[in-house]
């Protein structure tokens, strides 16, 4: 990202005899929306660049110091953003977003994985059966939770009959049955998210290479046992799967707690 402070600004440049503006804008993604968004400066007076500072550090502070965000200084004829992408075609399909507080919540919203991004990019490297793909979406979990703290996704797991499942996964492939997961490896959709790279997603997640890393270092643990297999360690004595099961409603399906992994999961592994 540039160094704001060191930018020299000028907000209006005469160029072949016209008089430009010049736009400042903050660049990046939403995968919510499938689309790049941006924020859109018009350089005018030394407020202009104070507010740019401000908002930026905002930005960073809510987002985290690793968010994606790229910055762009560009000469156009008006202040529209139409004269931006006449300007230069990069911009072009670009949404200008209205306000930097929407900016903020849009990229918040991505810096949360779901299940369904850990077993799409599951699926980018391995082959799986849905049973498989639910014990090596937990296992990512359980590794990454136990090494650092912290949840690799939002959503819950729950003590199935066949071991640890996180029901939005489940939805979404139990019609494969036992049979291997055909669809397209790098893309699916969800109600509301458009269609995207696994990797890059989970990337763009806080802490998505690190995030990355713990997935592959699991993978490379698991991946190549068979789905009997690993149902064979979840349903282990001592695995957090086996005691939930054993103090929950039996006639329902419990819910695995984050304490109960971090602390029995080694019987796993």
């Amino acid at each position: 990202m540039k160094n704001i402070s060191k930018i020299m600004l000028d907000g209006k440049k005469k160029i072949r005899g016209e008089i430009m503006v010049t736009h400042f804008i903050f660049l990046s993604s939403s995968y919510f929306l499938g689309t790049r968004i941006a924020l859109d400066y018009i350089l005018e007076d030394i407020q202009t660049q104070e507010k740019i500072k401000q908002d930026l550090d905002k930005i960073i502070k809510e987002c985290g110091k690793d968010v994606s965000i790229s910055t762009h200084m560009i000469q156009a004829e008006t202040k529209k953003w139409e004269a931006v992408c006449k300007a230069d075609h990069f911009f072009k399909d670009i949404k200008v977003i209205e306000n930097l507080d929407k900016f903020i919540e849009l990229i918040k919203r991505d810096r949360k994985l779901e299940g369904i991004d850990i077993a799409k990019y599951i699926l980018s490297k391995v082959v799986c059966t849905q049973l498989k793909l639910q014990k090596l979406v937990y296992l990512c979990f359980a590794d990454y939770l136990c090494n650092t703290g912290k949840a690799l996704f939002i959503d819950k797991i729950y003590a199935f009959k066949y071991g640890p499942l996180v029901d939005t996964v489940y939805a979404r492939y139990k019609k494969y049955g036992y049979n291997d997961i055909e669809e397209p490896a790098e893309d699916i959709k969800s109600d509301n998210i458009s269609e995207m790279p696994a990797k890059s997603r989970i990337l763009f997640a806080e802490d998505g290479i690190e995030k990355v890393l713990s997935i592959n270092t699991t993978l490379k643990k698991f991946g190549s046992l068979t789905a009997s297999e690993l149902v064979e360690l979840t349903h282990r004595k001592k695995s957090p799967w086996s005691l939930t099961k054993e103090k929950g409603d039996q006639s329902k399906y419990p819910l695995i707690k984050l304490e109960t992994i971090k602390e029995y999961h080694k019987f796993e592994i």
